[in-house]
């Protein structure tokens, strides 16, 4: 296991938030007996959370070999034989000996889809759920918007830090995606708009988000909302204390807008090797439209 995966399972189960959603969503999910799947296993930390709440047994399955290895010696440690089976493969091939009452998943990006996590577990539950079956999450939804910082990140590149100009920055950076932790929580220059049917190497998606409020626009923000339950939902936006996941943002030169601005957007994944499971290689086209631009 490589030193940089250890940093972010550490950031993932030191995430409190996230750990108490999956756990209330799994206490709604999982039966006394029921078979769990869990897609992308890593180190068991979900595996753990259902037998928690009386399942019988759980797939855990992982294609990383490294993380097969730590979560076979997490099963040894524990004496957990007879009630996790870790499976090394890709989930949409995988093979398992039964059917499953629930299938659980956390593959979930910066942005949201880098991982395909509602693929992965579709396919799954396709072939491996039983009628009736539960899934957790039950959908993930990516939502852009125009937002102004309050003096933190791309915001500060301006013409007053300190009494002095820094907007030079704006004109010799390259357009490029940031990832972002929010300290103070930034204006909302619009309406946040669902960016529908992202998935890696797919289509881009366009969309135009209407100014609400005036202001200065810094960036565009994406950030994921995954609907894990009745009543149970996570998010990455606003920032909380100990998230681990960033808030992805595409910086704009400042630019004065007005109320009914509009700002048409086209939001692309890559294709190739990574195809898309990087959250800073997805990029946007954005351009303001109608009246109000400064």
């Amino acid at each position: 296991m490589d030193p940089q995966s250890v940093l972010m399972h550490q950031a993932m189960l030191a995430d409190r938030p996230r750990m108490r959603a999956y756990d209330r969503a799994l206490e709604q999910a999982v039966g006394p007996g029921d078979v769990v799947v869990d897609v992308g296993a890593g180190a068991l930390a979900l595996s753990m959370l259902a037998l928690r709440h009386g399942a019988g047994h759980v797939y855990a399955v992982e294609a990383d070999p490294d993380l097969v290895a730590v979560a076979e010696a997490i099963v040894r440690d524990n004496d957990l034989k007879g009630r996790i089976t870790v499976v090394q493969a890709d989930a949409r091939v995988v093979r398992l000996p039964r059917k499953a009452d629930v299938v659980v998943a956390e593959l979930i990006g910066n942005l949201g889809p880098e991982e395909d996590m509602m693929g992965a577990v579709g396919s799954v539950a396709r072939r491996w759920l039983v009628p009736g079956g539960r899934v957790v999450p039950r959908g993930l939804a990516t939502r852009l918007a125009a937002i102004e910082f309050d003096q933190e990140g791309w915001g500060l590149w301006g013409d007053d830090f300190l009494g002095y100009r820094m907007s030079a920055v704006q004109q010799l950076v390259a357009p490029a995606a940031q990832l972002h932790f929010f300290q103070r929580h930034p204006r909302l220059l619009s309406e946040p708009v669902l960016a529908e049917g992202l998935r890696p190497g797919g289509p881009p998606w366009s969309g135009r988000l209407r100014i609400a409020e005036p202001g200065t626009l810094h960036a565009v923000i994406g950030y994921f909302t995954v609907d894990l339950a009745d009543g149970v939902t996570l998010t990455n936006f606003p920032s909380y204390p100990g998230c681990n996941w960033a808030v992805w943002v595409w910086p704009v030169r400042h630019t004065g807008v007005a109320v009914d601005t509009e700002l048409s957007v086209r939001l692309h994944s890559p294709r190739g090797r990574r195809q898309g499971r990087v959250a800073t290689d997805w990029w946007l086209e954005c351009g303001l439209v109608g009246r109000g631009a400064d």
